[in-house]
């Protein structure tokens, strides 16, 4: 009897085959997204170093966004985090989307960041 993988196991599959194409270096750092039932949370990684650069999410007190699990909140913490990027100096960075499919929330995320001064 055949069984059926996870949505997440496959999407971690999905995953490790764009990160064999994709990694951030210290000019040009990896935007990274990972999104739950309960949040979306952000990342600029420089994959050189193995360090996080900034990050946001949905959990930040500053952002007061009662319900992570929408488009909104995503639009939130893309701008949060094209601010911090800002702050750091940070203007280019590579989007990997994690598996996701590049729609609903993970688009919103991206969209503002783009709209807040990250080019990629």
């Amino acid at each position: 009897m055949l069984k059926k993988k996870s949505r997440n196991s496959m999407r971690e599959v999905r995953h490790s085959r764009i990160r064999k194409n994709i990694s951030g270096t210290s000019d040009i750092p990896r935007l990274n997204v990972f999104r739950s039932n309960t949040g979306i949370y952000a990342q600029i990684i420089d994959d050189e170093s193995k360090t996080t650069l900034v990050s946001a999410s949905t959990l930040d007190k500053e952002l007061g966004i009662k319900n992570g699990s929408n488009c909104e909140a995503a639009g939130k913490v893309g701008e949060s985090i094209a601010k911090k990027a800002n702050e750091k100096g940070i203007k280019k960075v590579v989007f990997d989307r994690g598996g996701y499919l590049y729609h609903g929330r993970v688009k919103a995320l991206a969209d503002a960041a783009r709209e807040n001064g990250l080019e990629f």
